[in-house]
């Protein structure tokens, strides 16, 4: 794909996706492709360099922009990302962008502060606020995990209403290119709580082999983590998401699928279908 696709029947201005590359941002990209929408796809690795610890590469990235989804990496909730979403905000607004949605995070107060200077920057703005992604167990952390048969956590038995990232860029790509959605929090989750124990069953039906969830103690699994040689910021996410976030405080779900789409969100049986089709969670013989 390439870093910049025009069209001339296309609204003028470019629509940037941070992170174009990333499980969110890839599928955005394609759906706005899709639209003959005038697309910017920036990244570290991309034709088009955007890094959020260079802010060097944004001046670049944002020129003649005026719409902009923003997909923070890792997280929001790492230190320092409020400082990057403000200067960032700010840089666009002052570069001409009309309109921003941000990717956030359902229970993290960190991710609410970068949604507070989103919604402040005096542009069109919509929250996409998003609980754990289904695609972690396909193309994520967790499919070695998969693949090995033993899904390993420090997770209690907390019900959780993972949401498919396709659904995710559904809505993205609607709050960038149709009116209606300004000052909207879509708060987008599926449309019933598993816990793990549960995802690990949905998975074994679809894959036709047994996946067992394994809690684990918390310590076990940071130290885990840590000589996995993981980036330090992977690490710390990890730990806060686990610790902190899978609290019970997102166990409900909520409507921003249906009220960003005007249709239900995918169910996780149906997701474990489609992935189990596709040869993901095959183990070679």
């Amino acid at each position: 794909m390439k870093s910049e696709i025009n069209n001339v029947n296309s609204p003028a201005g470019i629509t940037l996706v941070l992170g174009g590359t990333g499980k969110t941002g890839r599928r955005v990209a394609e759906r706005l492709k899709a639209r003959a929408v005038r697309t910017r796809i920036a990244s570290r690795s991309g034709t088009t360099s955007f890094d959020w610890n260079d802010r060097s590469t944004w001046e670049t990235a944002l020129d003649g922009v005026t719409s902009a989804y923003i997909a923070y990496a890792p997280d929001l909730a790492i230190p320092g990302a409020t400082d990057a979403i403000r200067a960032f905000v700010e840089m666009a607004r002052e570069q001409g962008v009309q309109r921003l949605v941000l990717l956030s995070g359902r229970g993290e107060e960190e991710a609410q502060y970068c949604e507070r200077i989103v919604q402040d920057a005096g542009v069109e703005w919509t929250v996409v606020r998003a609980s754990w992604f289904n695609q972690n167990f396909s193309e994520g952390e967790f499919l070695g995990m998969i693949l090995d048969g033993e899904i390993t956590l420090p997770a209690a038995d907390v019900p959780e209403p993972f949401v498919d990232v396709d659904d995710i860029a559904d809505v993205v790509v609607a709050a960038l290119t149709e009116d209606g959605h300004n000052g909207e929090i879509y708060e987008v989750t599926g449309p019933r709580m598993l816990t793990f124990t549960e995802v690990a069953k949905e998975i074994s039906r679809a894959a036709g082999r047994e996946i067992r969830f394994i809690q684990i103690p918390k310590e076990a699994f940071a130290c885990a983590i840590a000589e996995s040689g993981a980036p330090e910021e992977i690490t710390w996410l990890l730990n806060y998401l686990f610790d902190t976030v899978l609290d019970g405080r997102n166990a409900y779900v909520c409507d921003g699928v249906q009220r960003a789409l005007g249709r239900e969100p995918t169910d996780f049986g149906e997701f474990a279908n489609r992935i189990a089709a596709s040869g993901a969670w095959k183990v070679a013989a």
